[in-house]
């Protein structure tokens, strides 16, 4: 899904809890933004590895297909381990240049420190024993995937495995070790051009559960217990891709249409989560209609309020940054305190109840 998307989406992070305006940091000068803590028992420890499929052509710039993954799990400890930034220095000047075009109102560049953003995963940091639930996220539409890095290091700090996947092509910007990609998308996509990146997203998704048992970290994944969420186009490919894998024992749509292909036969535990300020809303619950799954509706929120953005726009506009206007459009009017502890609160119930 890709409504008001023009250009690059860019990777945008913060904080309901911190911002702080007048602050610069090594990187440069700007305001600094801050992520919300995850509130679960355990540290998070954080590994990023790239997966090539020979067998597959990228079909953007064609060649090998190329995919970079984070993956975020519970730490057995993170003492003498540092937190990873969250995004590289390239990423974050990307973004910057682009973040004002693809949403008028967002910063110009040099207003925030998109480089000083720092996540609560610490690299390389062991990983506390056991067998655990495995959760793969596809984001949305022309997003990175560190724009899901608040959720997602709340469902590892309470136990889950969790594997973010970059989409490369449509994604805003993505560096691989053999070098940056940025989107091919130039605004909304067509009917073809949304067929082919969900087409391309459930080939990847499915080539992250094929590999699973290959990653350094398949001894603390379990492969019994795998669920799907995604974002908009995310969650439009996680149930396209669980409805023909019986790998997968639960789905989290996250405001994504299911009108590109017809819904049927779907089996599985669904969870469809939407906002109550979407523009559209009457065409989601169309696609929704036949399916079966548990509804539930995020109040005073906007489409982007499941990613960072819910976090740091209503900071960004308290520090001057964007307007009124340009909070309603993305995220909503609502408190982000409260709609994060929503989201956490019911993407988190419905994993814990179908995939214990």
């Amino acid at each position: 899904m890709t409504s008001r998307r023009t250009l690059l989406k860019g990777t945008l992070f913060g904080s309901a809890a911190a911002l702080l305006p007048t602050a610069a940091s090594a990187s440069g000068g700007g305001s600094i933004l801050r992520l919300p803590a995850p509130a679960g028992p355990y540290p998070v420890g954080m590994q990023t590895v790239c997966l090539t499929d020979p067998a597959r052509t990228d079909p953007w710039v064609g060649g090998v297909r190329e995919l970079m993954l984070t993956f975020l799990y519970p730490a057995r400890s993170v003492r003498g381990f540092s937190r990873a930034p969250q995004l590289t220095p390239g990423e974050a000047r990307v973004f910057a240049e682009y973040a004002p075009h693809v949403h008028p109102g967002l910063p110009e560049p040099g207003a925030v420190d998109w480089g000083a953003v720092l996540t609560h995963g610490y690299v390389g940091a062991p990983p506390l024993p056991g067998r655990r639930p495995v959760l793969v996220y596809s984001p949305g539409g022309g997003d990175s995937r560190t724009l899901g890095t608040t959720l997602a290091e709340d469902l590892a700090s309470h136990g889950r495995v969790v594997v973010l996947v970059d989409h490369p092509g449509d994604a805003s910007q993505v560096e691989l070790p053999t070098g940056m990609r940025t989107t091919v998308l130039t605004g909304p996509p067509d009917k073809a051009t949304f067929r082919t990146m969900v087409d391309t997203r459930i080939a990847d998704l499915r080539l992250v559960l094929d590999r699973l048992s290959d990653l350094p970290l398949a001894p603390v994944m379990d492969s019994c217990r795998i669920g799907l969420y995604g974002h908009s186009a995310g969650g439009t490919a996680a149930v396209y891709a669980a409805r023909g894998d019986r790998r997968v024992g639960a789905v989290a749509n996250l405001e994504g249409y299911l009108d590109l292909y017809p819904p049927v036969g779907f089996d599985r535990p669904l969870l469809l989560f939407r906002t109550d300020g979407f523009e559209g809303a009457a065409r989601i619950e169309s696609s929704w209609a036949s399916l079966p799954g548990r509804r539930v509706l995020l109040a005073d929120a906007n489409h982007w309020a499941f990613t960072d953005y819910g976090s740091f726009v209503a900071r960004l506009q308290t520090a001057g940054l964007v307007t009124a206007t340009t909070r309603a459009a993305l995220v909503g009017t609502g408190d982000p305190v409260v709609t994060l502890a929503e989201v956490r609160r019911q993407v988190g119930t419905f994993f814990a109840r179908h995939l214990s």
